[in-house]
């Protein structure tokens, strides 16, 4: 059972859910790399810094749009299970910013990673049942945070 069939209010609630997405995201604009990130010892496959903006881009909006097609499916109510995944998993993802360039705790940063791997994991198993394309949608994302939680364990490595 799909729900708000009509193309605004789908539209609409595509918006909602974007909204959301970029503002987990917009949290952690508040700690920019900075001196600290800039003074560290990085690995020589360290991407530039130009790269996160576009591929977070892209990621958050891809997340969103994974949400809202699971969401479409009967709403909160019907999907409460893979709903609270997503919702955890952003959560998870708002919080790792915060530890790694504004506390600049790059070990309590891989550890906080680690369990939003998990999360982003637990989403796409339980979105998978709701709907394919949405857990399909995530796979880039667990991807990107799989390269995140290496290259946040290379920098504590290198940087006692």
């Amino acid at each position: 059972m799909t729900i708000n069939n009509t193309p605004s209010r789908r539209l609409l609630a595509l918006a909602g859910w974007i909204l959301l997405c970029f503002a987990a995201a917009s949290l952690g604009g508040f700690f920019g790399p900075g001196e600290w990130y800039a003074s560290l010892k990085k690995p020589m496959w360290n991407p530039p810094g130009w790269i996160f903006g576009p591929v977070w881009s892209a990621l958050y909006t891809m997340m969103a749009v994974a949400a809202w097609l699971v969401w479409q499916q009967g709403g909160f109510a019907a999907w409460r299970g893979p709903l609270l995944a997503f919702f955890v998993q952003l959560v998870l993802n708002a919080a790792w910013t915060p530890l790694f360039f504004g506390l600049h705790w790059p070990g309590a940063a891989l550890l906080e990673i680690i369990l939003l791997w998990l999360a982003i994991a637990w989403t796409i198993a339980a979105f998978w049942r709701v709907h394919r394309t949405a857990a399909w949608l995530l796979v880039p994302y667990l991807a990107w945070v799989s390269f995140a939680a290496v290259l946040n364990g290379a920098l504590w490595r290198l940087n006692p």
